[in-house]
């Protein structure tokens, strides 16, 4: 699914009011009564809601939805934050609700009101056409909002958050739900904002198809619907070699347990075979753990790469000169696909530039946030790393998977995937390498790049999902996450061809 900048939104308002047509005032009254819906059926019971609003489009959305609950039979109490200008659609709301309630209480200055216990506040006050940090009595109002309020529903954007920029340190409503419209906003698939966006819900306001079809955009989510045309079924009159045979450089004397889950995950991911280069010391471990691959102790590259699909280099390998020599040689003297992770990335945060001799496929780096800042540098907020894994993916010539809540995928053509299937019960030990395990897979049986990431994400995120609601979060495991991977699977496949 697309994710479209602030901006655009505006646009597509405007675009649907013009094509369908349909008045602004009867476009808002869509999304007042989508929020309505979604909040009668979450709060059964009559309830006491405290509504602010800005004078702008979002308080008119805020307006609208209070006269609804109203004529459902809930208390309600409206607070308007005075503005410089007040929107046309915001007035008639205005108009509409006065009448309803015994007053329409309007904020000047710090006096503010009273809020009952257990009231429920809905934040209108500013919508996504933010332009700069709330100061004065806005930003007071925010800080009273969060202070007094236990459940705050915020509408459209939790106000004073930016929907395309870094908010940190800006005062900024902490919604306990937003309920917002169509679209995932940027900033709503950033780690530093979910203090401020709390759960989130999208809702369908029937914004008008055509533009969503025709309006670019870098950014996305990636979604079973989007996922589903990916996964490539297999032919039922195939053999293990027509699914590839994937060379791995994993685990060590100390770490053996990260080159059983990466080579477990690969042979699940669908790879014909798997190869596990190993000291003579550890092979039997994974002869044990997994007959299902094959160990090699040729140390030869060359030799032992013949015939292989793809390569995956880095869970549980000893920090050494010679690994690091052999990680070198793979980069730039090895044609085929390149999965590099953990201790692989340590050793290339010396010389990332070497990156750019691949001239074809592109090396897939997954990083975690430690890793990305070794390769790359400290950051200050999750917004500026985003923006550095875009810019050195796109300088490098490779596939950065900056894992997290919603993993990033960044391309060397510039677009970006928010991966959204996934819990934190999939952080634990041993989750990267079973990651690294499937992405190496998938190349191997002959997924490009960009497919591999996007389908080897998901997949991982999904396995970790079913997981989760067999095992829960807590006690998930990173075999768990293997283990589930077939169940992944034909959920994935029973949307292709949705």
């Amino acid at each position: 699914m697309k994710i479209f900048s602030a901006a655009q939104v505006r646009q597509w308002d405007a675009y649907t009011i013009a094509h369908e047509p349909v008045s602004s005032i009867n476009l808002m009254e869509r999304a007042a009564t989508a929020c309505f819906t979604w909040i009668t059926n979450k709060y059964k019971n009559k309830n006491t809601y405290i509504i602010f609003c800005g004078t702008g489009n979002n308080g008119g959305d805020g307006l609208a939805l209070g006269r609804m609950l109203i004529q459902a039979g809930d208390t309600v109490s409206v607070y308007i934050l005075e503005g410089e200008k007040r929107s046309v659609d915001f007035s008639i709301n205005l108009s509409r609700i006065e009448p309803l309630v015994t007053h329409v209480l309007f904020i000047n200055n710090n006096d503010f009101p009273v809020i009952p216990s257990g009231a429920i506040a809905i934040d209108a006050l500013v919508g996504s056409g933010l332009s700069r940090p709330l100061q004065g009595l806005p930003a007071k109002l925010v800080g009273y909002i969060n202070q007094s309020c236990k459940t705050i529903i915020s509408i459209d954007i939790p106000t004073g958050l930016f929907a395309d920029s870094i908010s940190e340190g800006n005062a900024v409503i902490r919604a306990s739900i937003t309920l917002s419209f169509q679209l995932n906003k940027l900033s709503f698939l950033i780690a530093e904002n979910n203090k401020y966006t709390g759960k989130l819900y999208l809702l369908d306001i029937m914004l008008h198809p055509l533009f969503y079809d025709e309006t670019p955009t870098l950014f996305h989510t990636i979604d079973l619907e989007e996922i589903g045309p990916v996964y490539k079924p297999r032919d039922q009159f195939s053999h293990k070699y027509n699914f590839g045979h994937a060379l791995l450089y994993a685990g060590s004397k100390n770490m053996m347990g990260a080159a059983i889950l990466c080579s477990k995950a690969c042979l699940r991911s669908g790879a014909g075979l798997v190869t596990v280069f190993t000291e003579d010391t550890t092979q039997s471990i994974l002869q044990t753990a997994l007959p299902e691959a094959i160990t090699s102790t040729d140390y030869d590259f060359e030799r032992i790469s013949q015939k292989k699909s793809a390569v995956g280099i880095g869970p549980g390998l000893e920090l050494s000169g010679v690994n690091k020599e052999l990680l070198y040689h793979i980069i730039s003297g090895y044609a085929g696909p390149l999965v590099i992770d953990a201790t692989a990335l340590q050793m290339l945060s010396s010389d990332t530039g070497i990156l750019k001799q691949r001239l074809v496929n592109p090396a897939i780096l997954t990083p975690h946030t430690g890793e990305f800042e070794k390769l790359f540098g400290k950051c200050d907020s999750d917004f500026e790393r985003m923006k550095i894994a875009l810019q050195q993916s796109i300088d490098l010539g490779c596939y950065i998977v900056l894992k997290g809540h919603h993993t990033l995928i960044a391309c060397p053509d510039g677009n970006a995937f928010f991966n959204t299937s996934g819990n934190a019960g999939m952080a634990t030990a041993g989750s990267g390498d079973v990651l690294t395990g499937i992405l190496t897979g998938l190349q191997a049986q002959g997924y490009g790049q960009k497919d591999a990431c996007l389908l080897g994400v998901y997949l991982h995120g999904m396995a970790g999902d079913i997981a989760a609601e067999k095992m829960s979060q807590e006690a998930m495991m990173a075999g768990d996450i293997i283990d589930c991977m077939g169940e992944a699977y034909k959920e994935i496949k029973s949307h292709q061809n949705v």
